[in-house]
């Protein structure tokens, strides 16, 4: 009778993974998830996918009327409607990829307690559903850009790559964290939604980095546009309201036209020193990845037992 070994090169241990690198080599389980997060999102919803639109819009005009006519930063900043939407679009994708991170393994914890899979495959899943999600919001941000005399180039396409790869990878980072504390203490989600309530502030989106630059200890702006939501707002800023305001500036001094005072200002550019800031937020980000994957290992041996 046979004593060979058996060959067990091509099984794996259950319950031992790659972490995040067992998402790739399960793509289709995370397609299945992406596709359901997308299918209920608006389930028996009377305007469905339009809500997409809806809320970033009726959030635009509260700020817009608020902080752009009340307090009177639309006259401080040159077309400050496109200002103000650039800057809440990428607010508004890493509220939603966070939040909905933070929630995934409660939400599917019927999943998590009868089957064995990457656990990560949940918050990922959650943060691809809402870029889904944010793609409605970028299309009206680049059509009414283009109404505003916005022009792509390979630059400004570059910057918003960038932007959007940071806040997404940033989120699955720091929603990692906190989908697995939130599996045993529920009150992770509680103070997730008071940082989802100051992201907005956070970030230079109702404001200007030139408003409060020189006005505040040189270690609290540092520590305030290192942060990569400020970074990646910026990004956006450079990307799409920046060379906009250039050419209406340019094309009305052509023609002889006065200028706002926010027009007159033009474009404020990048704060100094903005190479070092975008260094420390990617920084930030690889760091926010590893810790995030580390906290999310040592919780999830009691997922099932917690849920």
């Amino acid at each position: 009778m046979s004593t060979a070994p058996y060959d067990r090169s091509e099984y794996t241990t259950p319950g031992r993974g790659l972490g995040i690198l067992d998402v790739f080599r399960r793509r289709y389980l995370l397609k299945l998830l992406v596709q359901k997060g997308t299918s209920l999102r608006y389930r028996n919803s009377v305007l469905g996918w339009l809500w997409s639109y809806v809320r970033p819009t009726v959030q635009f005009f509260v700020y817009f009327f608020v902080v752009g006519h009340v307090l009177g930063a639309s006259g401080k900043v040159g077309l400050y409607p496109l200002y103000l939407f650039s800057g809440i679009v990428v607010v508004n994708l890493f509220n939603e990829a966070f939040g909905n991170a933070t929630k995934s393994i409660v939400a599917n914890k019927s999943l998590v307690r009868k089957i064995y899979l990457p656990r990560e495959l949940f918050p990922i899943a959650a943060i691809i559903g809402s870029f889904i999600n944010f793609l409605p919001q970028l299309l009206v941000l680049v059509i009414v850009a283009v109404i505003f005399g916005w022009i792509p180039t390979w630059a400004s396409l570059g910057l918003m790559l960038a932007s959007l790869a940071i806040i997404v990878l940033f989120s699955t980072g720091i929603g990692l964290i906190t989908s697995a504390i939130n599996v045993r203490f529920r009150d992770a989600q509680n103070f997730v939604e008071i940082v989802r309530m100051v992201a907005t502030w956070t970030a230079p989106v109702l404001y200007t980095w030139v408003m409060i630059y020189g006005k505040i200890p040189d270690w609290m702006f540092f520590t305030w546009a290192s942060n990569p939501l400020a970074v990646c707002v910026e990004m956006f800023h450079q990307a799409v309201w920046g060379p906009t305001i250039e050419r209406l500036v340019d094309a009305k001094v052509a023609a002889g036209q006065v200028l706002s005072e926010g027009e007159a200002k033009g474009n404020i550019g990048f704060a100094p020193d903005y190479g070092i800031y975008v260094l420390v937020a990617v920084g930030l980000t690889v760091l926010a990845l590893i810790i995030g994957q580390w906290v999310f290992r040592r919780f999830e041996r009691t997922f099932a037992q917690d849920l």
